[in-house]
């Protein structure tokens, strides 16, 4: 599938047939995210894959904030990812300044751009992917132990489609672009 088409057709997946992803294809998946690019190259980001039923099942029973919707994603996806950033890294000088005007959220630029680039391998790959940003970031902490050197920057369900949702109506393309 070429990039454009591949951009193009990529959905968010809700409903997974019920087909382990192998970790052969999950590292694969995570090899062609490193590629990504990453604030002064820092790549801060990290992925927590979760395949185990019961920490799927913690993760969506005490994390997502009563929002039912990313439960039913969570319990019916056969991966979770769980995307991390380092904190204080991206958009951060070696002494702790900020190097940009945008302060403390330069990370969640690098988090978008790798959650991006993981969607649109995973559907040339032949997966279905969504990301998930209602949940509570502390309970997902203490959920997998994750320090405090990480933000948890998304949640990422993972499978093999059982749908082909409609394209999302777009904004008519003047609303999006001025060229001056």
């Amino acid at each position: 599938m070429n990039t454009i088409d591949c951009i193009m057709e990529r959905r968010s997946i809700r409903k997974y047939q019920n087909f382990d992803v192998s970790d052969e294809k999950i590292k694969k998946l995570i090899k062609i995210t490193q590629y990504s690019p990453s604030w002064k190259n820092c790549q801060d980001v990290k992925f927590i894959v979760i395949k185990n039923p019961a920490l799927k099942d913690r993760i969506a029973n005490e994390a997502i904030m009563g929002f039912e919707w990313n439960k039913n994603n969570i319990d019916n996806a056969p991966v979770l990812i769980v995307q991390l950033t380092k904190d204080k890294r991206a958009g951060f000088e070696k002494d702790g300044s900020f190097t940009t005007s945008k302060k403390t959220h330069w990370q969640s630029f690098d988090a978008g751009i790798y959650a991006q680039t993981l969607c649109i391998a995973a559907k040339d790959m032949g997966l279905g992917t969504l990301i998930m940003g209602i949940f509570d970031e502390e309970k997902v902490k203490s959920i997998l132990d994750i320090n405090d050197e990480y933000l948890v920057s998304s949640l990422i369900a993972l499978g093999y489609p059982n749908e082909e949702p409609n394209e999302s109506k777009k904004k008519d393309l003047n609303e999006m672009l001025e060229i001056r």
